[in-house]
Order: C-alpha cells, then sequence, then structure tokens
C-alpha cells in the first residue's frame, strides 16, 4: 500500500464544509474523493486534518490518502487541478514513507480569522473578512488572549453537544491590527466544534467593552456555553497551517 500527502486550498464559501456527508456530495472531501477516484479508476477515501465547517476557507488544509499501488505524481497532480472546481487546489503531492496519517500525525494546527472594522466593508476581501464596524480596545483583547492560553476544559467555547472530551491546549493566540483590518491567529494541538469562531466572538466582546478580561477564568470554569461570546461567521475563518513532528518523512 501507498501512502500520500495531499496539501488543499481552498474558498469555502459554496460547500457544506470539509467532511463527507450522507446527505449531500457539496463538500470538499467527497469532491476530491470523486475527482481523485476518476482519474484512478476506483473508488477513494481520504482523511483530512481537520473538519471545517461550512463556509470555512483552508490556505493549506491536509489529508491523506492509501492507495493500492503507486500514482505518477506529475500525472495525477496535474489532472486532479485541471478537473476540480477553480475554489479547490491541490497545492501539494507527495508520497510518505511509514506512517503517516492527515489528522493522527498532526501536533498543531493554525487558525487565521479576519476582521473588517471600517464603517463599509472593503469592496474586495468583503467576502472572506467579519465586518465589525466598532471600536475596539485591543489592549484588552490581547490580555483576555493570553489568559486563555494553555491547557483549559473549553466546554463553554464550544457548540459540541453529549459527554465529549473538550480539554485542549491553546499554545499562542496573536491579534495584529493593521488600519481598519484585524488578523487573529489561533494555535493550538485540536479545536473543537466552532471553538474558534466562539474564541473570536468572546476576544471581541472584551474589545467593545461587553466583557472583562478578568471574566475569562469564571467562563472557563463555569463549563456552559452561554456564559462566551457569540460565534463569528463562518467567512473570516481560515485553515492556516497543519503541523507535523517529521517533515521529511515524505519520499
Amino acid at each position: 500500500m501507498y501512502t500520500y500527502r495531499l496539501t488543499i486550498s481552498y474558498d469555502g464559501t459554496r460547500y457544506q464544509g470539509w467532511q463527507r456527508q450522507m446527505n449531500t456530495d457539496n463538500t470538499i472531501q467527497r469532491i476530491i474523493e470523486w475527482t481523485l477516484g476518476k482519474i484512478l479508476g476506483y473508488s477513494v477515501h481520504i482523511s483530512g486534518a481537520g473538519r471545517t465547517d461550512s463556509g470555512v476557507h483552508a490556505f493549506a488544509q491536509e489529508a491523506s490518502v492509501v492507495l493500492k499501488e503507486a500514482i505518477d505524481i506529475p500525472f495525477v497532480w496535474p489532472a486532479l487541478n485541471n478537473q476540480l472546481p477553480e475554489d479547490i487546489r491541490i497545492i501539494g503531492l507527495v508520497q510518505m514513507k511509514g506512517y503517516f496519517h492527515a489528522r493522527k500525525s498532526a501536533v498543531a494546527k493554525c487558525y487565521e480569522y479576519y476582521i473588517d472594522t471600517r464603517e463599509k466593508p472593503d469592496v474586495f476581501t468583503r467576502k472572506y473578512c467579519f465586518h465589525f464596524p466598532k471600536k475596539l480596545n485591543i489592549d484588552l483583547m490581547q490580555e483576555a488572549a493570553g489568559l486563555l492560553i494553555g491547557t483549559h476544559n473549553f466546554q463553554s467555547f464550544t457548540d459540541l453537544k453529549g459527554n465529549m472530551d473538550t480539554i485542549r491546549t491553546i499554545y499562542d493566540i496573536q491579534i495584529v491590527k493593521e488600519a481598519s483590518k484585524i488578523k487573529l491567529s489561533f494555535t493550538g494541538e485540536g479545536f473543537l466544534y466552532h471553538m474558534v469562531r466562539i474564541l473570536t466572538g468572546t476576544l471581541l466582546e472584551m474589545g467593545t467593552g461587553e466583557k472583562y478580561p478578568s471574566q475569562i477564568p469564571v467562563i472557563i470554569a463555569a463549563g456552559d456555553r452561554a456564559w462566551a461570546g457569540f460565534p463569528a461567521p463562518a467567512r473570516g475563518l481560515f485553515l492556516k497551517q497543519v503541523y507535523y513532528e517529521k517533515m521529511e518523512e515524505q519520499i
């Protein structure tokens, strides 16, 4: 068997998220599987590093696929891109040696969220930013972000239902303001359902004064979704990068 790693860039605007679903074929995973299967002549199943939601984008989503025979990468790679929709692109395709699984082998992920604070949304980025025309106190947002870093039970920051493991580690949160645009970067071992969007909404509420940084430990301890902020819209969220410990394991 032969394992391949695919690095994928996509605009998630018109798709029902990354993950394959029973009630629709309009997902990134399903479209890539169908296209690759058509090229190879048999059905394939790929595994993604993360399950981006409907409307969420990726600069570099990672996926792995195990095939029964070696492929000619110089032929398959351009053939894939020629047949995929223009808003999905394979930006990397390599054969891996040893064990590699896009999700299980990952050690961290970085997501970026983009916010436009001007009075009217920027014409050219309006589909990929959250228009939030309010004055924000960046210092308060950064103070709150510092309290979120570390290993915590993030049950208050997810729409996940049921008795699930909600303990996660956030390694870093960066907030960068350039003119009227703000970029929030979240790096962690993994993120729960809607977690980055809820963290973003919570930090925005810190910036407007609706909440205060001193409340972060209380929100975490509550373990109740109602205590955290609103979920920022999907359109401003991008999966930037997936990190692996051994990047040299490709053939």
